[in-house]
């Protein structure tokens, strides 16, 4: 784990003169003055829950990307839904977030510490980078902050914009290219496969009637798809869950890129990523562990800028689940 430590630290420090962010007003440190001790208090709370929970890295990253890709960064993903409005949590593809407790927990700390200061939208970002860093005990990627909170949140553009399991890679590309980010950050962000469990439902038609015929998906490795058919024994099985990353789904490393060139990638959205060249090509530079990392970190502050929300923009919640 030392010399995996160490090999870490030093792809990322090659890699920092080479980031490319189109970052806005975010900026390194913004809570310096304002509560110059919130990132420590993120990171303590995040890797407190992390130590007791190893799943908690894939909930929280999946959040932070639930939440960019539906009106920006801008912490919308956290509002509750009201009598008069459904919000973003509680649409389809949203349903099975989880790690709002930490957020919350997070946030009530922050509050007590320095009111009024940082946004919750900040606190997701953080969050994810915090939980996923955990198992090395250091920081995998910069977080620039200063993003404020969104006001609206609503389930029908959860629908629109998330990108869906089902997708082929047309869709993707254009999901993608939507937010200003590229084939290459569709690849390595496909690469946060590698922790976390899926729904059966949401693959399960790749393995019983793929065509609309009985049939499974040919792309998908025959002995594992044996192996699924053993966990989701139905289409009709909507509550069983099954790793991601086959036998890897706890760990943030680049098996993903490994079993997904094998026929492996779980949903019909990562085969997809073996259908264009160029997204192929980029899957097998990612075998290459420390290139992985190094893009990743990349992408993630490429992703983490999207559509932010700075100077008098948005608000400061008082409590992230609820509009001031």
């Amino acid at each position: 784990m030392e010399n995996f430590k160490f090999s870490y630290t030093l792809f990322l420090f090659c890699s920092l003169t080479f980031e490319l962010c189109n970052c806005g007003e975010l900026r390194k440190n913004f809570y310096r003055t304002s509560c110059p001790h919130a990132e420590q208090i993120v990171r303590n709370i995040t890797w407190k829950n992390a130590a007791s929970n190893a799943a908690l890295p894939a909930k929280l990253l999946r959040m932070h990307f639930h939440d960019c890709f539906v009106r920006g960064c801008d912490g919308s993903i956290l509002i509750d839904s009201t009598m008069n409005n459904t919000a973003e949590k509680d649409a389809v593809p949203n349903r099975s977030l989880a790690g709002f407790e930490v957020i919350d927990e997070i946030k009530t700390q922050l509050e007590q510490t320095c009111p009024g200061k940082v946004s919750c939208a900040d606190i997701v970002a953080l969050a994810a980078r915090d939980s996923v860093s955990f198992q090395l005990d250091m920081s995998m990627w910069e977080v620039l902050t200063g993003r404020r909170d969104g006001t609206v949140s609503r389930d029908s553009e959860a629908v629109a914009e998330i990108p869906s399991p089902f997708s082929n890679f047309t869709t993707l590309k254009q999901s993608f290219a939507s937010k200003n980010l590229t084939v290459k950050d569709l690849v390595v962000l496909s690469g946060a496969h590698t922790i976390g469990m899926g729904h059966c439902n949401l693959f399960s038609n790749r393995l019983y009637n793929f065509t609309g015929k009985g049939d499974a998906d040919p792309s998908l490795d025959a002995a594992y798809a044996a192996t699924l058919r053993s966990q989701c024994r139905s289409l009709s099985d909507n509550t069983t869950t099954v790793e991601m990353d086959p036998g890897s789904s706890l760990v943030f490393d680049n098996r993903y890129f490994w079993t997904l060139l094998q026929g492996q990638g779980l949903f019909q959205s990562d085969a997809a990523l073996l259908t264009n060249n160029i997204a192929n090509g980029i899957a097998n530079e990612m075998l290459v562990f420390g290139k992985f990392l190094t893009e990743f970190s990349q992408s993630m502050k490429r992703m983490a800028a999207l559509g932010v929300l700075t100077g008098n923009a948005g608000e400061i919640r008082k409590k992230c689940s609820v509009v001031n």
